[in-house]
């Protein structure tokens, strides 16, 4: 069937399609659109093309392609298209951490890795859940708009933390990180919406970073300087461990 999921048995009908442009697009397509109307109304053909291409660009910004997730409980998957910029043992922000006073447990305290994704203005802006499970914190973090490439991004430029917790414990925070062109962050997704790995959460207009946080204990699985694809490419392999202990909370 066209609707079933695809998978590595064969199920699913997979075809070529062009990918849908999201609704966000819309207005920013129909300004470039109207203005490029009206310059060519009046033969500004300097003026009028490159208008006209500049609401194909922003058609293919806004781009959603359909993607296949991997279903193995074991894996994170990418939430962001981009590339692997940093791979870092840091100390996981503060608001994924503290009792935020709704009843539910952030992230562990302690050292963790990071793995940090700029997407370019060629990227697919479209964030996904890394894992499935519910949306426990969604807080936003006003900021500056500086290089989102720069490390000091993750603390200093407007930021929105997502923390989400599968049913097993296992939990996963990622943030979305506006940058010099990014000026606004879209969430889809509020504190108690339920997920399936590789759902969209929200997106980032313009150019940006998503961080992500392993569990302590997991290796990425990724390397520096990787091209990578959100909701297909397998970002981390939660180990037994952690299954293990996940299972027994």
């Amino acid at each position: 069937m066209a609707n079933e999921i695809l998978d590595n048995r064969g199920r699913g009908e997979a075809t070529w399609q062009w990918p849908r442009i999201h609704p966000e697009a819309h207005k920013f397509a129909a300004i470039a659109g109207i203005a490029s109307a009206t310059a060519a109304f009046f033969a500004w053909e300097t003026l009028a093309w490159p208008l006209g291409f500049l609401v194909l660009g922003i058609c293919a910004f806004f781009r959603d392609p359909v993607r296949v997730t991997p279903q193995e409980d074991r894996f994170i998957v990418a939430p962001a298209d981009g590339l692997v910029t940093l791979i870092q043992q840091v100390e996981a922000p503060r608001e994924l951490v503290i009792d935020d006073g709704s009843g539910t447990k952030g992230l562990a305290p302690g050292p963790v890795t990071r793995i940090s994704i700029f997407m370019s203005v060629f990227d697919v802006h479209i964030n996904r859940a890394p894992i499935g499970g519910t949306v426990r914190r969604v807080v936003y973090m006003p900021g500056k708009f500086m290089n989102a490439d720069l490390d000091k991004a993750s603390e200093e430029n407007e930021r929105q933390h997502i923390l989400i917790e599968r049913g097993d414990g296992v939990a996963i925070g990622f943030t979305q990180i506006a940058g010099l062109v990014a000026r606004r962050i879209v969430p889809f997704v509020k504190p108690g919406d339920m997920l399936a790995v590789g759902q969209r959460v929200g997106l980032i207009r313009f150019g940006s970073r998503v961080d992500v946080y392993l569990p302590a204990g997991t290796e990425p699985r990724v390397l520096l300087g990787q091209k990578i694809v959100a909701g297909e490419t397998v970002l981390a392999e939660l180990g037994q461990t952690l299954l293990i202990e996940g299972v027994s909370q």
